[in-house]
Parts: C-alpha cells; sequence; structure tokens
C-alpha cells in the first residue's frame, strides 16, 4: 500500500485505462476523490503514489476480473467500481454484480459492446440509427452492402478506436474493404463477432459526454470531431465549447440511446453524425470519451467526468453545473509519411497560457506510419490542446501552432 487513508475507508475499484498518456488524468483525478484500488495487467508504476492497493489480472478476461476484485474485497471494504477501459467494460459489470453494488448489468454492458445488438435496441426502441447486417464472409458482406445500398461502412462488432472501421463506396472495393474489416474482427473483443455491413451516415460527426444514475441520463458536453484518412475513420482532432448550441437537439436522441441499451450508471461517450435527416446514432461507449475528451470537457466547463463517473459508481450524486464557459480543442499530429522520424520540433513561446499541453508520443529514430498501416503506437506523433474563448480562435491558435510544426519522416 503506498497512499495513505483511514482503515477501514471504502476504496473505490479502478479496472485498466492506466495509460499515463491517455488515462493518466482519469486516475489521478478519481485518486483525487477517493482511495483506489486498482487491477490492471501489470503492477502499478507512475501511479503508484495514487493506489492504496492493487491486483494483477487480466482485465479483458471477466473471471479474472472478479477474483481480483474478491480479494480486494478481503482486505478493504469496496464502495464501487469504475472503467475507462472499453475492453473492461464487461469484467468491470460482473464484478459489480459480484459484490452486490449499484452498476450497469453485464446484458447493458454487452449491448454497447456488441454493436449489432446495439443496432438491435436501436430500432427496437425507434431511436435514429443506421441499417445493419451481420456478416461472416465476402459473399454476405456483398449481398448486405447492395441491399443496403452504396457507400457502405465495414466495421467489427466490438472493436474501438476505428480498428477495421472502413467505408466502401463501390462494389469493386468489397474484396479489399473486407480484408481490412475481417482482420481487425479476428482482434476484436468477445463480446461480438463477425463484420457489420452499415449504412453511411453523411454529415459531421460529434460525441455527447453524458452522465447516467439511477437510470437518468443528462447531456453534459458536446464535442465536435475532426475525421481524417478516408476511407478509413481517423479522429485527428476535437473541439469542445461550454454550453454549445447543438446540445439541445443532440441531447434527446443521446439519452434515448443510452436507455435503449439498458445503461443505468456511469459516463457515456455517445457518437452520432448530424445527417441530413437529424442526428443517427453511430454507437454509445459506456465510458469517457478517448483521446483525452475528458480533459477537454474539464478546461470547457470545469466538470471533472473522472470525478463524476467515481461518485456515480459509489452512490455519490455528483455536482453538474458546470462552473467554467470556454472552448478547449486538441490536434492530434501525425507524420506526413511512412518510415523512421527524423525530425519533429514546434516553434512555440513556452509562456502562451492559451496552450495547455503539447506532448510528444514518438522520438526521433522512431518508425512512424499512416493508416491503415500504422497502430495507436506508430500512427500519432504527438498532439497540443489548447483553450480560447471561442472555437474560431481555438481553431485559429491550433493552426498557427501547425505552421510552427517541422515533422520530417526519412524512408
Amino acid at each position: 500500500m503506498s497512499r495513505s487513508t483511514r482503515i477501514g475507508d471504502p476504496l473505490l475499484i479502478v479496472v485498466g485505462g492506466t495509460d499515463p498518456v491517455y488515462r493518466g488524468y482519469c486516475v489521478e483525478q478519481a485518486a483525487a476523490a477517493y482511495p483506489i484500488a486498482l487491477i490492471d495487467a501489470k503492477p502499478p508504476t507512475w501511479q503508484q503514489h495514487l493506489v492504496v492497493d492493487h491486483e494483477v489480472a487480466d482485465t479483458h478476461d471477466p473471471a479474472a476480473v472478479v477474483a481480483a476484485g474478491l480479494a480486494l474485497a478481503e482486505r478493504h471494504p469496496i464502495a464501487g467500481v469504475v472503467t475507462w477501459d472499453e475492453y473492461a467494460l464487461v469484467p468491470s459489470a460482473e464484478l459489480v454484480a459480484r459484490l452486490g453494488l449499484a452498476g450497469n448489468s453485464v446484458a447493458s454492458m454487452n449491448a454497447c459492446r456488441d454493436k449489432a445488438t446495439s443496432r438491435r435496441r436501436f430500432a427496437e426502441e425507434q431511436v435514429p440509427s443506421a441499417t445493419s447486417t451481420r456478416v461472416g464472409t465476402l459473399a454476405q458482406a456483398t449481398a448486405a452492402a447492395h441491399r443496403t445500398g452504396f457507400p457502405v461502412v465495414l466495421k467489427p462488432s466490438s472493436h474501438a478506436a476505428s480498428i477495421g472501421v472502413i467505408r466502401v463506396d463501390n462494389p469493386q472495393e468489397l474484396p479489399t474493404a473486407w480484408e481490412f474489416a475481417s482482420a481487425g474482427a479476428g482482434e476484436q473483443g468477445p463480446e461480438g463477432s463477425g463484420v457489420l455491413v452499415e449504412e453511411y451516415l453523411s454529415g459531421p460527426e460529434i460525441s455527447v459526454e453524458c452522465v447516467t444514475q439511477n437510470g437518468i441520463t443528462t447531456a453534459l458536453a458536446v464535442t465536435r470531431k475532426e475525421v481524417a484518412f478516408p476511407p478509413y475513420f481517423e479522429e485527428v482532432g476535437h473541439t469542445v465549447t461550454a454550453g454549445d448550441p447543438l446540445l439541445p437537439e443532440v441531447a434527446p436522441v443521446a439519452v434515448q440511446a443510452v436507455r435503449a441499451l439498458g445503461v443505468t450508471d456511469g459516463v457515456q461517450h455517445v457518437e452520432m453524425r448530424l445527417t441530413a435527416s437529424g442526428p443517427r446514432i453511430i454507437e454509445v461507449n459506456s465510458r469517457i470519451g478517448g483521446d483525452l475528451i475528458g480533459k477537454l470537457v474539464h478546461l470547457a466547463t470545469g466538470l471533472d467526468l473522472p470525478r463524476i463517473a467515481a461518485d456515480v459508481a459509489c452512490g455519490k450524486v455528483p455536482a453538474l453545473t458546470p462552473p467554467t464557459h470556454t472552448t478547449a480543442a486538441i490536434k492530434i499530429l501525425y507524420p506526413p509519411a511512412t518510415g523512421t522520424l527524423s525530425a519533429r520540433h514546434l516553434s512555440v513561446e513556452p509562456d502562451d497560457p492559451w496552450l495547455r499541453q503539447a506532448t510528444w508520443l514518438r522520438a526521433i529514430g522512431d518508425r512512424v506510419a499512416l493508416p491503415p498501416e500504422g497502430n495507436l503506437d506508430t500512427k500519432r506523433v504527438g498532439f497540443f490542446i489548447v483553450t480560447a474563448d471561442s472555437p474560431a480562435a481555438a481553431h485559429d491558435q491550433l493552426e498557427a501552432l501547425t505552421e510552427g510544426l517541422t515533422l520530417a519522416v526519412t524512408a
């Protein structure tokens, strides 16, 4: 044990999600509010000073997570369980049920994880979504694509981070797209199977960041997304503005989608497209959004999503009134080509207050790769986060940073 706490204080169990770059702030903000115990695939390192106790387990294996949680429960009273790892949602729900705590059911987390189940639930509850067919072969995919009408999207049923997701504009592209999507499906979580052939939703992509407690959902913020590298769906930027005028329009759709999947508690990242026929759901992720979206929400609104998630998990009513009203944005840097990173430099004044974070993810000499070849480690070189009085001003700041950016790659 490495953090002082009173003997007998109930602990919050955090399951996985301890990547220091993208999830470090989540662990830190939860630990600032509650004594935490960690279940992770390896012992704590950078977060050692934040953790009261820990168990090592495969966080994607329900039986292993339950065994680790029961071991922690033998040593401490447990107040709640939380995760911001997409692949640990079902194992965490299994642990919640085993410990007799309030939280999401295993069935609801399976419905979120398996996009085919999500689509069926959306159709049953008349949530605006997309036509979708689960397939297992190229022949089935071809038939489904012709029924749906081009363009279509192929995606693994239970993956995340746009892995294996590709747009297909005509029948000639299907064989190559099938190979890409089915390769991604081979690595997906066990909650779903196969590949989905879906109607392509045309329009700007956003997400709605929500919190649900005891079945009541509140939409807190809108994240406007920048997607690049077609026919793939790489998210390269996000912008959050307190009081975004879109919120009243999209909040009811997000709330309806969360309810349709049976989600009762926690923070949700609800992705949708603003189509000509109105907002339509892409998917519901029952955890804090990736790419530091939770940090953007905090900078823009003052709302602390990891603290809110922890409060809900521990049965406390979170504070949901935004104390801050500004804009925060992130730009994720991709290399100009595939090869070896030979130069990286950002010309910026170190005391600029609007530059909240500038982080390099790859070092000179590292291999970098553009989609579809690159993975999460190799396709991103770094990122910067800014705040401003408006979205336009934030984008101007990001543009100025980009103009002062040097990235070079050698073959």
